[in-house]
């Protein structure tokens, strides 16, 4: 009865896509890996989220971090 079997991000919020990549790779390398100051200038998961709801480019950018990472760690 899964709505979407094959989407890797069904059921993953952003917040919780958030809280794995500040844990696996901290804000720090995040700014590395996706440009965006609210990664780079006083990181935080609530500016980071308010940004990443208004712009669809950037979410685009986590949400492929997101998924390689995962795939780098097995999970």
């Amino acid at each position: 009865m899964n709505e979407q079997p094959n989407n890797p991000l069904h059921g993953v919020t952003l917040a919780a896509m958030l809280d794995y990549l500040v844990e696996r790779l901290g804000w720090e390398r995040m700014g590395r890996e996706v440009d965006i100051l609210c990664f780079t200038n006083q990181p935080s998961i609530t500016s980071s989220l308010k940004f990443l709801r208004k712009v669809p480019w950037a979410r685009a950018k986590v949400e492929q971090l997101y998924l390689r990472t995962k795939a780098r760690d097995g999970r």
